[in-house]
């Protein structure tokens, strides 16, 4: 994991002294998708591909993810060759005008297609998969990942943003030929509408936090059919959509 250290000075109300510290390290990842520049991304400098390939799923790039045709690493820019579509158009034009948010959530369809029904005791049993060396460290990473009906993590990864972490999981998932929709994700991070669209483009029927929910997030998960259970902790769980695909 990508952490450097650094010196600060300590203050309490008697003392000063020097302390050190490891910090967690982001960078900024360019993204070409066909070759134009589509978004300068801030995020921990690993797990590139899996970025590029969660990134352009769960933001709705792509109809399909075998519409990505190539992805190669160049340093910190990532080259893309996806399907050109008129999707992939309107999603540019949309973009480039600044019309992006909850207008171009509510307009979008997306309805999430999963028999599997999970149960609590997965969801408790797996919040040990949160933790992470790095983040106990340094205090300063988000960790997302995806977890079978029985409660055992199949994908993790670990990014300074929230969001980063949420498409490298799925990124992964994808590369390994793993089927997201008898899976759900568990987060570290507040789930807002651009979280909760991310698991629903992506096909998964559930996700978990520690955390808070947003409005935008509940209102997101009701749309999209993705049961969302958040202040998870393990005596109890609070869920704000979709409770018919929990135990």
């Amino acid at each position: 994991m990508y952490s450097k250290k650094y010196h600060a000075q300590e203050q309490t109300s008697d003392s000063t002294h020097e302390q050190d510290y490891v910090v967690a390290v982001e960078d900024t990842i360019e993204l070409f998708v066909n070759n134009t520049n589509i978004a300068s991304i801030l995020a921990t400098p690993e797990m590139q591909k899996e970025l590029a390939y969660g990134y352009l799923i769960c933001e709705g790039l792509v109809k399909e993810p075998d519409d990505i045709h190539r992805v190669r690493l160049d340093g910190k820019t990532i080259h893309v060759e996806v399907e050109p579509t008129e999707h992939l158009e309107l999603w540019r034009e949309l973009r480039s005008s600044g019309c992006v948010g909850v207008r171009w959530e509510e307009n979008e369809s997306i309805s999430v297609s999963s028999d599997t029904i999970f149960s609590p005791d997965s969801i408790n049993k797996s919040l040990v998969f949160l933790e992470s060396e790095v983040y106990t460290r340094t205090r300063g990473t988000h960790a997302a990942c995806l977890v079978n009906a029985g409660g055992e993590c199949v994908a993790k990864a670990i990014d300074v943003g929230r969001h980063n972490a949420f498409d490298k999981v799925v990124g992964l998932a994808y590369l390994e030929g793993i089927d997201v929709s008898g899976h759900f994700i568990l987060s570290t991070g507040r789930q807002s509408a651009g979280m909760v669209l991310k698991a629903a483009r992506a096909g998964i029927p559930l996700v978990v936090t520690k955390t808070a929910p947003l409005n935008t997030g509940i209102d997101a998960a009701v749309r999209s059919g993705v049961c969302l259970v958040c202040f998870v902790s393990h005596d109890k769980m609070s869920v704000f959509a979709h409770p018919e695909r929990l135990k």
